[in-house]
């Protein structure tokens, strides 16, 4: 198969590796234009973008996907199978043009979670299980029809970062199943069953942990958001100034909260904040300005004990 790939992050990297690395041939990339990044704003290419100027393939940085000299060289690489990787929603007349399709792959089980954060929210919804699929596109976003799906179970403590990379890596692997199978022509495409579930993009109000829950669905809420962009909250000290927070690792405990927000600190290496049932134990943060710390070595350097949640 003659593959036109399209994708950004490091997350789209691996599928593309995975399509080098077999019998097919990737032809051309699509990518985002370079893009102000750090604190200089230096232009910097995409994840994708540099896999392809390593491996010498031709690199396509639209700003519009419509525009008719982009398509023009689309066509010019006469592909089979486009496919999408971490990409923004592809217009009719670039997801037509081949004659195999293109496909996306999606971290998640289709239908379950359609949208741009679905490993954030199968954690944080406290799914036992997720996965991932390939399906072609269509007009409508993450509802076309299912190549290939492959599940993995959700562990006890599963952070993003380690879901990330284990979809990464079996999506890698789907995706080359997946044009196996169209080459061979040995894959029937079938409709999305069961019911759908948002897994929108995640916004301020998302980050900030919801201590009025339980003690174990705040703990979701870290995990499933660490560690980035990471769960957030406010400690205000003794002079009123309200202080930022990131919260990478927390677990439940069984000691009985006496009302959600209050606060346990010995100032060495015990900082428990209570949610609506019982009380989380902090393992990991951040605080505005400082570098990240593990609970023992931040108590060490700040006492908090008199501090209230905001």
């Amino acid at each position: 198969m003659r593959v036109v790939f399209f994708g950004t992050p490091d997350f789209a990297v691996a599928s593309l590796d995975a399509i080098v690395q077999s019998a097919h041939r990737v032809v051309a990339c699509v990518t985002v234009p370079d893009r102000p990044a750090g604190r200089g704003q230096r232009l910097t290419v995409s994840a994708v973008g540099q896999y392809a100027a390593a491996h010498h393939i031709p690199l396509l940085q639209p700003e519009r996907l419509r525009d008719e000299a982009f398509l023009a060289e689309l066509r010019s690489y006469d592909a089979d199978c486009f496919v999408v990787v971490a990409f923004r929603m592809l217009p009719e007349v670039v997801w037509a043009m081949p004659p195999c399709g293109t496909f996306n792959l999606h971290a998640s089980l289709l239908p379950r979670y359609r949208g741009a954060a679905p490993i954030n929210w199968a954690i944080i919804n406290g799914e036992a299980q997720t996965g991932v699929t390939t399906f072609l596109l269509n007009h409508a976003i993450d509802e076309g029809n299912i190549l290939l799906q492959q599940s993995t179970a959700i562990a006890p403590n599963e952070t993003a970062a380690t879901l990330h990379d284990r979809l990464m890596a079996m999506g890698s692997q789907l995706v080359v199943r997946t044009l196996d199978g169209l080459a061979a022509a040995t894959l029937t495409p079938r409709p999305q069953e069961g019911t759908p579930c948002a897994a929108p993009k995640l916004y301020r109000d998302t980050l900030r942990l919801d201590f009025s829950r339980t003690a174990v669905e705040v703990c979701r809420q870290v995990r499933g958001l660490s560690p980035y962009p990471a769960a957030t909250l406010t400690l205000r000290n003794p002079r009123g100034e309200e202080v930022p927070f990131k919260i990478f690792d927390a677990e439940p405990t069984t000691e009985p909260s006496p009302f959600p927000k209050a606060i346990q600190c010995d100032n060495k290496n015990m900082l428990k904040i209570a949610a609506n049932d019982c009380f989380i134990s902090v393992l990991e943060l951040q605080m505005a300005g400082k570098k990240r710390n593990k609970i023992e070595d931040f108590l060490r350097g700040t006492h908090i004990s008199d501090w209230e949640l905001v």
